[in-house]
């Protein structure tokens, strides 16, 4: 049950820098690839542009349909925004091309030794793949548009011993080509991935660094300024002779153990002009509804009940508020209520919960949860806190007695 507090100090990574170098990777292969392809492209476009391998009206079709989607994607790529859609387009759009082909030339004489223009797009359309398909289905792409285009090549200009060794260099040229393309791309993702994946792991390293410094720092605060409160409460006990000097030591101590029960937060003194029972019950709701909490507050105030000093109700309205702050982060507030009793000798807070518990003993002593912020908390104001848990359940009792 014992409360955590972040650390001071703790720092944390923004969500956009995980992929970074992913990112910077992303935009510089989408500008390569469009500067390459806007090469490749202008070459295809200058042999399209009055071709006499395909029929007039289908070589208007066959480059408004390929260099529509090759334009866009350049310009997209270029721009580093927008690049993935026409890169996908293009890619599936360039292997209908070849698949039309024969149809375009058909009855029309293919010259063996002159590449037509839908060559020179080859790698354009495999590298394309490289800016948005998976890749295995880039590498898919890198055999199946070569071997397509030899088909239909073949098909243009016929099977014959001299032209099937021409397009299976052809072919396998636009392989081997697309296949190191594919690999420079895949190897630069994974470089940049693992650079990111190092960068993170240094960050929440020093992120890790800088809170358990930060934790150190504050409890090096902590014991130094228990140490002196505590050195002169002890000094001040230690030399008292009068019932007046006693008074004075206990006052001392008193500080020191306020001072230690409220390191996690301001101390919240106040003026000590007595209050009624009342203020501690309105001190919980008001507690609970911070906590956006529908608290089960059970009250039983006897009309004998005496005001009681306004330090030690609003000691007591943090202890408990601390115990109800423990019950929802360790257990989930199953059962949690809240028992709120005074009659004319004393004043008793129990937050009780039903959830499966702690060893009480096991709790480290560097936690304040339970041994600053409640048991000091209580002890600091002549007060007494009592936590016990078991499986069934946690109660934190809290007992303040009026002086007699």
């Amino acid at each position: 049950m014992a409360a955590e507090v972040a650390p001071a100090g703790t720092l944390t990574i923004p969500p956009d820098s995980t992929f970074f170098s992913r990112e910077r990777v992303e935009r510089i292969l989408a500008l390569v690839v469009s500067v390459g392809c806007a090469i490749l492209g202008f070459q295809s476009l200058f042999h399209a542009i009055g071709s006499a391998q395909e029929t007039p009206a289908w070589n208007l079709v066959l480059s408004v349909v390929t260099f529509g989607p090759l334009a866009l994607m350049i310009a997209a790529g270029v721009a580093g925004r927008f690049y993935r859609a026409p890169a996908a387009v293009f890619a599936i759009v360039f292997p209908l091309v070849l698949v039309v082909w024969p149809l375009a030339t058909a009855g029309r004489e293919g010259g063996a030794a002159a590449e037509p223009w839908i060559w020179y797009l080859l790698n354009v359309a495999t590298v394309a793949t490289a800016l948005v398909f998976p890749l295995w289905l880039q590498y898919v792409w890198c055999g199946l548009v070569p071997v397509l285009y030899g088909v239909v090549r073949l098909i243009q200009i016929g099977v014959d011993g001299a032209s099937v060794i021409l397009v299976s260099r052809q072919v396998v040229y636009a392989i081997i080509l697309a296949v190191v393309m594919i690999m420079i791309g895949w190897m630069l993702r994974l470089l940049a991935e693992r650079l990111d994946r190092t960068r993170e792991e240094a960050v929440r390293s020093y992120a890790a660094a800088a809170a358990a410094d930060a934790v150190e720092q504050e409890r090096i605060s902590v014991a130094a300024l228990m140490h002196d409160s505590v050195l002169a409460a002890l000094i001040a006990a230690e030399r008292a002779s009068t019932p007046r000097e006693r008074d004075l030591a206990v006052g001392m101590a008193r500080d020191a153990l306020t001072r230690l029960a409220n390191a996690d937060r301001e101390a919240e003194e106040g003026p000590d002009e007595p209050v009624d029972p009342a203020f501690i019950v309105d001190g919980l709701r008001r507690a609970a509804a911070e906590h956006d909490l529908d608290l089960d507050l059970r009250i039983t105030v006897d009309p004998r009940a005496q005001r009681l000093p306004g330090r030690v109700a609003r000691a007591l309205v943090l202890a408990a508020d601390q115990a109800i702050v423990n019950a929802v982060e360790h257990a989930d507030a199953v059962g949690l209520h809240v028992d709120v009793s005074a009659d004319d000798r004393r004043v008793i807070v129990r937050v009780v919960d039903a959830g499966t518990g702690f060893d009480v003993q096991a709790v480290p002593e560097d936690r304040l949860g339970i041994s600053g912020s409640i048991v000091a908390r209580t002890a600091a104001v002549g007060g007494q806190a009592l936590v016990r848990s078991s499986r069934r359940g946690t109660v934190a009792e809290l007992r303040w007695e009026y002086p007699r």
